[in-house]
Protein backbone atom coordinates (compact mmCIF):
# COMPACT_ATOMS: atom_id res chain seq x y z
CA UNK A 1 0.00 0.00 0.00
CA UNK A 2 1.31 3.20 -1.02
CA UNK A 3 1.22 5.87 2.09
CA UNK A 4 3.00 8.83 0.14
CA UNK A 5 1.00 11.80 -1.32
CA UNK A 6 2.66 13.28 -4.14
CA UNK A 7 1.83 17.14 -4.73
CA UNK A 8 4.59 17.47 -7.48
CA UNK A 9 7.33 15.26 -8.71
CA UNK A 10 10.05 17.56 -10.77
CA UNK A 11 12.74 16.38 -12.46
CA UNK A 12 15.92 17.44 -10.19
CA UNK A 13 19.63 18.29 -10.83
CA UNK A 14 21.50 15.72 -8.84
CA UNK A 15 19.62 15.84 -5.62
CA UNK A 16 20.91 14.79 -1.84
CA UNK A 17 18.36 14.32 0.50
CA UNK A 18 19.08 15.77 4.18
CA UNK A 19 16.68 14.29 6.92
CA UNK A 20 16.19 15.16 10.35
CA UNK A 21 13.34 13.90 12.89
CA UNK A 22 12.16 14.75 16.03
CA UNK A 23 12.44 12.70 19.23
CA UNK A 24 15.14 10.33 20.41
CA UNK A 25 18.03 11.60 17.96
CA UNK A 26 17.31 14.83 18.49
CA UNK A 27 19.06 16.16 21.78
CA UNK A 28 17.99 19.59 22.71
CA UNK A 29 15.72 19.82 19.24
CA UNK A 30 18.95 20.71 17.77
CA UNK A 31 18.61 18.30 14.28
CA UNK A 32 14.77 19.63 13.89
CA UNK A 33 16.19 23.34 14.42
CA UNK A 34 18.80 23.27 11.92
CA UNK A 35 16.30 21.70 9.49
CA UNK A 36 13.99 24.01 9.86
CA UNK A 37 16.10 26.82 10.01
CA UNK A 38 17.83 26.39 6.44
CA UNK A 39 13.99 24.91 5.00
CA UNK A 40 12.71 28.42 5.97
CA UNK A 41 16.11 30.24 4.41
CA UNK A 42 15.50 28.75 1.06
CA UNK A 43 11.69 28.82 0.43
CA UNK A 44 11.18 24.90 1.00
CA UNK A 45 8.05 23.45 -1.82
CA UNK A 46 6.37 20.73 -0.54
CA UNK A 47 6.43 17.77 -3.08
CA UNK A 48 5.56 14.87 -0.84
CA UNK A 49 3.77 13.87 2.42
CA UNK A 50 3.57 10.65 4.41
CA UNK A 51 0.23 9.60 5.72
CA UNK A 52 0.17 9.70 9.62
CA UNK A 53 -2.10 7.03 9.45
CA UNK A 54 -0.88 4.08 10.01
CA UNK A 55 2.77 5.30 11.69
CA UNK A 56 1.56 7.32 14.30
CA UNK A 57 -0.28 6.68 17.60
CA UNK A 58 -2.69 9.65 18.00
CA UNK A 59 -2.74 9.65 21.76
CA UNK A 60 1.13 10.30 22.01
CA UNK A 61 1.39 12.93 18.69
CA UNK A 62 -1.55 14.30 19.01
CA UNK A 63 -3.34 16.32 16.24
CA UNK A 64 -3.69 20.43 16.79
CA UNK A 65 -6.51 22.13 16.44
CA UNK A 66 -5.83 25.45 14.17
CA UNK A 67 -8.47 28.73 14.15
CA UNK A 68 -7.93 30.15 10.60
CA UNK A 69 -8.83 33.97 10.03
CA UNK A 70 -10.40 34.03 13.47
CA UNK A 71 -13.05 31.87 13.57
CA UNK A 72 -12.78 28.82 10.82
CA UNK A 73 -11.26 25.33 13.19
CA UNK A 74 -8.97 22.97 11.12
CA UNK A 75 -7.36 20.12 12.48
CA UNK A 76 -3.41 19.54 11.60
CA UNK A 77 -2.10 15.67 11.83
CA UNK A 78 1.26 15.23 12.28
CA UNK A 79 2.94 15.33 8.92
CA UNK A 80 6.23 14.00 7.65
CA UNK A 81 7.06 16.07 4.36
CA UNK A 82 9.76 16.11 1.61
CA UNK A 83 10.33 19.23 0.50
CA UNK A 84 12.37 21.22 -2.12
CA UNK A 85 14.64 23.88 -1.67
CA UNK A 86 15.44 26.72 -3.46
CA UNK A 87 18.85 26.56 -3.55
CA UNK A 88 21.54 28.32 -5.93
CA UNK A 89 23.69 25.52 -6.63
CA UNK A 90 24.85 23.06 -9.13
CA UNK A 91 22.44 20.52 -7.32
CA UNK A 92 19.11 20.26 -5.78
CA UNK A 93 18.56 20.03 -1.74
CA UNK A 94 15.69 17.93 -1.16
CA UNK A 95 14.74 17.97 3.13
CA UNK A 96 12.48 15.11 4.86
CA UNK A 97 11.29 16.08 8.07
CA UNK A 98 8.69 15.43 11.01
CA UNK A 99 8.11 13.58 14.35
CA UNK A 100 9.59 10.23 14.99
CA UNK A 101 6.84 7.60 13.62
CA UNK A 102 5.30 5.32 16.56
CA UNK A 103 4.62 1.99 14.71
CA UNK A 104 5.49 0.07 11.44
CA UNK A 105 8.95 1.67 11.31
CA UNK A 106 10.09 -0.74 7.96
CA UNK A 107 6.78 0.24 6.31
CA UNK A 108 7.38 3.76 6.93
CA UNK A 109 11.04 3.07 5.27
CA UNK A 110 10.39 1.41 2.58
CA UNK A 111 7.91 4.43 1.82
CA UNK A 112 10.96 7.15 2.24
CA UNK A 113 12.81 4.70 0.06
CA UNK A 114 10.50 4.85 -2.79
CA UNK A 115 10.41 8.48 -2.67
CA UNK A 116 13.99 8.83 -2.75
CA UNK A 117 14.48 6.43 -5.73
CA UNK A 118 11.75 8.05 -7.67
CA UNK A 119 13.95 11.72 -7.34
CA UNK A 120 17.30 9.87 -8.74
CA UNK A 121 18.77 11.60 -5.12
CA UNK A 122 22.29 10.13 -5.06
CA UNK A 123 23.38 11.17 -1.42
CA UNK A 124 21.29 11.08 2.10
CA UNK A 125 22.32 13.34 4.95
CA UNK A 126 21.29 12.67 8.36
CA UNK A 127 21.18 15.29 11.27
CA UNK A 128 21.10 14.04 14.64
CA UNK A 129 21.97 15.55 18.12
CA UNK A 130 23.31 13.59 21.26
CA UNK A 131 23.90 14.29 25.05
CA UNK A 132 27.42 14.46 25.75
CA UNK A 133 29.74 15.42 28.80
CA UNK A 134 30.43 18.80 27.71
CA UNK A 135 30.39 22.35 28.43
CA UNK A 136 27.95 24.77 27.43
CA UNK A 137 30.38 27.54 26.87
CA UNK A 138 32.74 25.54 24.78
CA UNK A 139 32.21 25.20 21.11
CA UNK A 140 30.11 22.47 19.65
CA UNK A 141 31.70 19.74 18.04
CA UNK A 142 29.75 18.45 15.05
CA UNK A 143 31.12 14.83 14.20
CA UNK A 144 30.11 12.88 10.47
CA UNK A 145 30.28 9.30 10.01
CA UNK A 146 29.44 7.11 7.14
CA UNK A 147 29.45 3.56 6.43
CA UNK A 148 30.33 4.43 2.76
CA UNK A 149 34.12 4.62 1.98
CA UNK A 150 34.12 6.93 -0.56
CA UNK A 151 32.15 9.46 1.30
CA UNK A 152 34.09 8.46 4.06
CA UNK A 153 37.48 9.45 2.65
CA UNK A 154 36.16 12.39 0.03
CA UNK A 155 34.30 14.36 3.36
CA UNK A 156 36.54 13.39 5.99
CA UNK A 157 34.52 11.46 7.94
CA UNK A 158 34.91 8.49 10.69
CA UNK A 159 33.57 5.07 9.91
CA UNK A 160 30.22 4.31 12.17
CA UNK A 161 31.14 2.27 15.00
CA UNK A 162 27.96 1.95 17.00
CA UNK A 163 26.27 -0.72 18.11
CA UNK A 164 23.15 -0.46 20.36
CA UNK A 165 19.83 0.80 20.44
CA UNK A 166 18.64 3.00 17.46
CA UNK A 167 16.17 5.44 16.11
CA UNK A 168 14.16 6.15 13.12
CA UNK A 169 17.84 7.88 11.50
CA UNK A 170 19.62 4.81 12.04
CA UNK A 171 16.53 2.70 10.88
CA UNK A 172 16.37 4.99 7.86
CA UNK A 173 20.18 5.00 7.11
CA UNK A 174 19.92 0.98 6.91
CA UNK A 175 17.28 1.11 4.36
CA UNK A 176 18.65 3.73 2.54
CA UNK A 177 22.26 2.04 2.05
CA UNK A 178 20.35 -1.18 0.93
CA UNK A 179 18.69 0.86 -1.72
CA UNK A 180 21.74 1.62 -3.20
CA UNK A 181 21.81 5.17 -1.46
CA UNK A 182 25.05 6.69 0.13
CA UNK A 183 24.28 7.73 3.55
CA UNK A 184 26.23 10.12 6.07
CA UNK A 185 25.43 11.55 9.25
CA UNK A 186 26.32 15.20 11.48
CA UNK A 187 25.95 15.00 15.03
CA UNK A 188 25.77 18.20 17.25
CA UNK A 189 27.38 17.54 21.51
CA UNK A 190 24.60 18.94 23.80
CA UNK A 191 25.46 18.89 27.26
CA UNK A 192 23.97 16.46 29.51
CA UNK A 193 22.93 19.33 32.30
CA UNK A 194 20.63 20.86 29.50
CA UNK A 195 18.65 17.46 28.30
CA UNK A 196 15.51 19.05 27.08
CA UNK A 197 15.74 22.97 26.40
CA UNK A 198 16.57 24.13 22.49
CA UNK A 199 19.75 24.42 22.08
CA UNK A 200 20.11 27.54 19.26
CA UNK A 201 24.05 26.74 19.58
CA UNK A 202 24.09 22.87 18.42
CA UNK A 203 21.78 24.00 15.84
CA UNK A 204 23.90 26.47 15.00
CA UNK A 205 26.88 23.98 14.74
CA UNK A 206 24.72 21.50 12.69
CA UNK A 207 24.10 24.10 9.92
CA UNK A 208 27.75 25.77 9.87
CA UNK A 209 28.27 21.74 9.24
CA UNK A 210 25.55 21.16 6.68
CA UNK A 211 25.99 24.40 4.69
CA UNK A 212 30.04 22.96 4.44
CA UNK A 213 29.19 20.03 3.03
CA UNK A 214 26.71 21.10 0.66
CA UNK A 215 28.47 24.28 -0.33
CA UNK A 216 25.77 26.81 1.22
CA UNK A 217 26.14 30.19 2.22
CA UNK A 218 24.62 31.32 4.88
CA UNK A 219 25.63 33.71 7.34
CA UNK A 220 22.68 32.28 10.05
CA UNK A 221 22.81 35.89 12.08
CA UNK A 222 19.78 35.00 14.17
CA UNK A 223 20.80 31.51 15.22
CA UNK A 224 24.45 33.04 16.72
CA UNK A 225 22.38 35.82 18.64
CA UNK A 226 20.10 32.81 19.87
CA UNK A 227 23.27 31.33 20.30
CA UNK A 228 24.87 33.66 22.58
CA UNK A 229 21.54 34.49 24.80
CA UNK A 230 21.72 30.39 25.40
CA UNK A 231 24.43 30.73 26.82
CA UNK A 232 24.47 34.25 28.67
CA UNK A 233 21.07 32.84 30.09
CA UNK A 234 22.83 29.84 30.95
CA UNK A 235 25.82 32.23 32.54
CA UNK A 236 23.08 33.54 34.41
CA UNK A 237 21.78 30.96 36.15
CA UNK A 238 25.57 29.72 37.54
CA UNK A 239 26.42 32.70 39.17
CA UNK A 240 23.17 32.35 40.88
CA UNK A 241 23.41 28.82 42.17
CA UNK A 242 27.06 27.51 43.15
CA UNK A 243 26.10 23.99 43.46
CA UNK A 244 24.67 23.92 39.74
CA UNK A 245 28.16 26.14 39.06
CA UNK A 246 30.25 23.22 40.33
CA UNK A 247 28.55 20.67 38.52
CA UNK A 248 29.10 22.52 34.95
CA UNK A 249 32.72 23.05 36.34
CA UNK A 250 33.50 19.30 36.31
CA UNK A 251 32.02 18.69 33.26
CA UNK A 252 34.87 21.47 31.86
CA UNK A 253 37.43 20.13 33.59
CA UNK A 254 36.75 16.64 32.64
CA UNK A 255 35.75 17.32 29.14
CA UNK A 256 37.53 16.02 25.87
CA UNK A 257 38.43 17.45 22.65
CA UNK A 258 36.37 14.88 21.02
CA UNK A 259 33.95 13.06 23.08
CA UNK A 260 32.57 9.57 21.84
CA UNK A 261 30.03 9.68 19.30
CA UNK A 262 26.97 8.11 20.63
CA UNK A 263 23.23 7.82 19.22
CA UNK A 264 21.64 7.33 22.27
CA UNK A 265 21.71 9.92 24.84
CA UNK A 266 24.05 8.63 27.91
CA UNK A 267 23.62 10.05 31.21
CA UNK A 268 26.87 11.77 33.26
CA UNK A 269 27.12 10.21 36.28
CA UNK A 270 25.78 12.31 38.81
CA UNK A 271 28.31 11.29 42.24
CA UNK A 272 27.35 13.03 44.76
CA UNK A 273 25.62 16.37 42.80
CA UNK A 274 21.56 16.16 43.17
CA UNK A 275 21.64 16.14 39.12
CA UNK A 276 17.68 15.74 38.76
CA UNK A 277 16.95 19.03 41.14
CA UNK A 278 19.98 20.93 38.81
CA UNK A 279 18.21 19.96 35.78
CA UNK A 280 14.53 21.24 37.03
CA UNK A 281 16.44 24.56 38.13
CA UNK A 282 18.21 25.19 34.93
CA UNK A 283 15.01 24.30 32.99
CA UNK A 284 12.82 26.28 34.68
CA UNK A 285 15.12 28.98 34.62
CA UNK A 286 15.24 29.26 30.77
CA UNK A 287 11.85 28.60 30.39
CA UNK A 288 11.21 32.12 32.63
CA UNK A 289 13.29 33.98 30.38
CA UNK A 290 11.54 36.62 27.95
Amino acid sequence: MNHVVWRSQPELRNPVLVLAFEGWNDAGDAATTALDYVAHRYDADVLATIDPESFFDFSSNRPMVRLREGNTRSIEWPEVSFSLLETQGDRDVVVLSGPEPRLRWRTFCEQIVDVVTRLDVTMAISLGALLAEVHHAKPVSVFGASADATLTDKLDLRPSTYAGPTGIVGVLQDALQRGGIPTMSLWASVPTYVPSSTSPKAALALVERLSSVLGLTLTAADLKNAATRYERQIDDLLDDDDELADYAQQILLASVDEPEVVEAPRPLPMEDVDGEALIEDLEQFLRDQP
